[in-house]
């Protein structure tokens, strides 16, 4: 077969061409779920419009220099239309027909079922609905209020995700900054995976929620491409943020799948897929050279400057009673020396101390209230500009949260997280505010960094490493004020951990503890010596990498080890300990495991500490039975 000849289309093209483009979109899209056998075609197809006139006349980006800092961003929140987005990247000429067609969902290759940013024009993974639009906001918050430019940031968004609530928190973020450099089109083509969607074609529903998150909202025919080209040059007036609403029909121009249920992630079959390509006006290969980025002159205000800045970190005096949460939020007020650094918070910056940055770097701290789920996302879109996000709120509303922190993993993001009043030792408030179960959940993030620090001193030197850790860190801190174990100038190095008490060959037993556990466990080495049992003192402040040497050590020098932690069993220090010990070629050591079992109530924290079984009196009695002939 001829190959068809190349055409240029420039951002002046008139709309008939740019249905040429369109039609050449749709054509691309069945070709490469086809020759692979899976994908989502119609999905792509529904969308087909909006995108080609985007792309052609509004996107004002620069595709052989994607990293050019003036470009506009554009979010597949949509991340399952990717037969769309890499029929784009073939029209803009980054990529070619071959790698579309032989390698799309294929293994080793990156045109992979939903996008990632191993292509050099994604920024953000997706495919995990709902979660493309709370990216962008951060993405326009850090394009307008960081590096203070004038670029532009279009999302792509289905009408089922729309039923996530992280839709709704992001497009209520995006009308309290009036982020107008923010437009979102909705892909209102009716039909989910499984049927109808909960609106269906009611797009004035759609109008009316946008509106009432403080957003302009324009409802469009979603293939009558005059009226989208004029919805996006108003959405890109600078006026307000933009939702369009745009009415489509899914499988559009393919007459045997158009609006029909059955056909949501499934290719055409070879001899349908021929037949759609007949429709569809046969195989194009027309070539999009859209607006260009305008060099607006502005600096990224916030990226790393050469040369060292200087952090002073806050310096305690052993013995002082300081809780790290306050340390924390000290030390990363310090921290803000650094340009780079950003700090995202939840409204519990008064009781995290997260504030004390927002006192110190007003401009570079965010407020996004109680909305977990935004917050991550606007940490996620500050970091893809190269800032340094440090997010916090308790530890137990991290949890809200996961599936944006695994898809940040996904992303190869780089962000410091810090989840405060953690466990039982939070006291009176009750189980609804105790963090129990975070640990295990940044262990089980892919790459991710987590520590737990006992003392303000390591708290702040924590802190302050957290801005030099590639990947998602984690920081644990308590509520309450405990002794500063440490001098100013310790330091304490991610992957290793701190002996505090060792004898010699006459250690009997190794205790091991992080956060108000390790001091549990210095108060129950006390009474063991006091009956004449020697015993080692382990603070784990890494937890992950988890310092498996000293552990090791520990094992074969004392043959036993009493492990206590306030979080539940499951993922915590104990089966991070028992991984380490894995390694261990000798005779295990025994072995005992205390931790959160039962559901906690409300009291005192000595109380709680005691009624879990992670108190001083049963570490020491634990040690006292693995001893016992």
């Amino acid at each position: 077969m001829t190959a068809p000849a190349t055409t240029t289309l420039g951002p002046r093209s008139d709309l008939s061409q740019v249905f040429e483009l369109a039609q050449q979109l749709r054509v691309d899209s069945v070709r490469a779920s086809t020759a692979v056998g899976s994908g989502h075609p119609t999905s792509s197809l529904s969308a087909a419009d909006l995108m080609a006139v985007l792309m052609t006349r509004h996107l004002r980006y620069d595709w052989d220099a994607p990293d050019d800092p003036a470009g506009d961003h554009l979010v597949f929140s949509k991340g399952h239309a990717s037969p769309l987005l890499y029929a784009m990247f073939k029209a803009a000429g980054a990529i070619g027909d071959d790698e579309l067609m032989t390698t799309y969902r294929r293994l080793g290759h990156r045109l992979q079922g939903h996008p990632t940013p191993e292509l050099p024009w994604v920024d953000v993974a997706t495919g995990s609905l709902g979660q493309g639009i709370g990216y962008a906001v951060g993405i326009a918050l850090a394009v307008r209020d960081l590096e203070k430019r004038s670029s532009r940031v279009w999302v792509l968004c289905g009408d089922s995700e729309t039923s996530e609530g992280s839709v709704w928190e992001a497009l209520d973020k995006a009308g309290h900054h009036r982020l107008a450099n923010l437009t979102v089109l909705i892909d209102v083509n009716r039909l989910g995976q499984r049927g109808p969607t909960e609106l269906e074609w009611d797009t004035g529903a759609y109008v009316r929620r946008a509106e009432a998150f403080g957003c302009r909202a324009i409802e469009v025919d979603g293939h009558d491409l005059e009226a989208i080209d004029r919805a996006l040059t108003t959405a890109a007036d600078g006026q307000a943020p933009t939702v369009i609403v745009a009415r489509t029909v899914k499988g559009r121009g393919v007459s045997e799948v158009a609006d029909k249920d059955g056909w949501h992630g499934k290719a055409l079959p070879e001899d349908m897929a021929e037949r759609a390509v007949a429709e569809l006006g046969g195989v194009r290969d027309l070539r999009v050279r859209g607006p260009r980025p305008s060099a607006d002159g502005s600096a990224p205000a916030g990226r790393a400057r050469d040369g060292a800045v200087s952090v002073e970190l806050p310096r305690y005096e052993v013995g002082d009673e300081v809780a790290t949460r306050v340390a924390f939020g000290a030390a990363l007020a310090a921290v803000g020396a650094r340009p780079e650094v950003v700090a995202l918070d939840a409204e519990v910056g008064n009781s995290t101390h997260a504030d004390e940055f927002g006192k110190a770097h007003p401009e570079r701290y965010f407020q996004t209230y109680i909305a977990e789920q935004q917050m991550i996302a606007d940490a996620v879109g500050m970091a893809v500009r190269g800032f340094r996000p440090y997010a916090t709120t308790f530890a137990a509303f991290l949890t809200r949260a996961h599936d944006f922190i695994r898809m940040a993993a996904v992303s190869r993001i780089t962000m410091a997280l810090c989840g405060t009043h953690s466990g039982v030792e939070i006291g009176a408030d009750g189980p609804s505010q105790m963090g129990l179960e975070d640990l295990a959940m940044m262990r089980a993030v892919l790459g991710s960094t987590v520590l737990y620090p006992s003392d303000a001193t390591s708290a702040a030197a924590l802190t302050a490493a957290m801005a030099d850790l590639d990947g998602i860190s984690y920081l644990r801190t308590t509520r309450g004020s405990y002794p500063v174990l440490y001098g100013a100038d310790e330091t304490f190095p991610v992957g290793g951990s701190k002996t505090l008490r060792e004898h010699g060959t006459d250690d009997r037993v190794t205790l091991v503890g992080a956060g108000v556990t390790l001091h549990e466990c210095l108060a129950a080495a006390d009474e063991l010596a006091a009956d004449g049992v020697r015993a080692r003192v382990v603070d784990l402040y890494s937890v992950k990498p988890v310092d498996t040497g000293t552990l090791v050590r520990a094992a074969r020098e004392t043959g036993a080890l009493v492990v206590v932690e306030d979080h539940h069993p499951e993922g915590g220090i104990g089966e991070a300990v028992l991984s380490a010990l894995a390694s261990y070629g000798g005779e295990r050591p025994a072995f005992a495991h205390l931790a959160v079992t039962d559901l906690p109530g409300s009291g005192t924290t000595e109380e709680l500490l005691d009624a879990c079984g992670i108190s001083r009196n049963h570490i020491a009695r634990a040690a006292r039975e693995l001893l016992a002939p």
